[in-house]
């Protein structure tokens, strides 16, 4: 897919909507200096683009009972592709997996995991992350507490 060109107007619109994605157009459209029709269509562009993937509401994790973050390390015995692609399938079927990166360095997965306690982390990891085939080692950090969350891009160096 080729890269969509965005402008100044197009950064004002994507930094307004990802700190808040319900914003009424009228309201978006006074924001980034627009009337709001040709705003409409900017958004609309934006999102047949994929620049706008979806929009979300973002649930506070110990509002709904799951405060605890685990970062997880996996090294599998070997890279080979299937089972790279047998570990992310795998991973993909998990509701308590948010993120999962293929990585450089020591380990070739880093996971995010988000449950309720450690019991059910524990539960996890037995019944679960170790009976997935062609892992060597596993290695979970537990987060303490979040200093900094975001989920706005920081989008200064897009304009054209």
């Amino acid at each position: 897919m080729p890269k969509f060109r965005i402008d100044r107007i197009d950064r004002k619109i994507l930094d307004a909507l990802q700190r808040d994605g319900r914003m009424a157009n009228n309201d978006l459209a006074a924001e980034v200096g627009l009337s709001p029709s040709p705003c409409l269509r900017r958004v609309k562009a934006l999102e047949d683009a994929g620049v706008i993937r979806t929009y979300v509401a973002l649930v506070d994790p110990a509002a709904v009972n799951l405060p605890v973050n685990v970062f997880v390390n996996v090294t599998l015995e070997r890279q080979v592709e299937d089972r790279l692609d047998a570990f992310e399938a795998a991973v993909m079927e998990r509701p308590e997996v948010l993120e999962c990166y293929l990585m450089t360095g020591e380990a070739d997965y880093l996971l995010r995991v988000v449950v309720p306690d450690l019991p059910t982390y524990e539960r996890f990891l037995k019944e679960y992350l170790t009976r997935i085939p062609g892992i060597a080692s596993i290695r979970s950090s537990f987060a303490l507490k979040q200093v900094r969350y975001d989920t706005a891009l920081p989008l200064h160096h897009c304009e054209t």
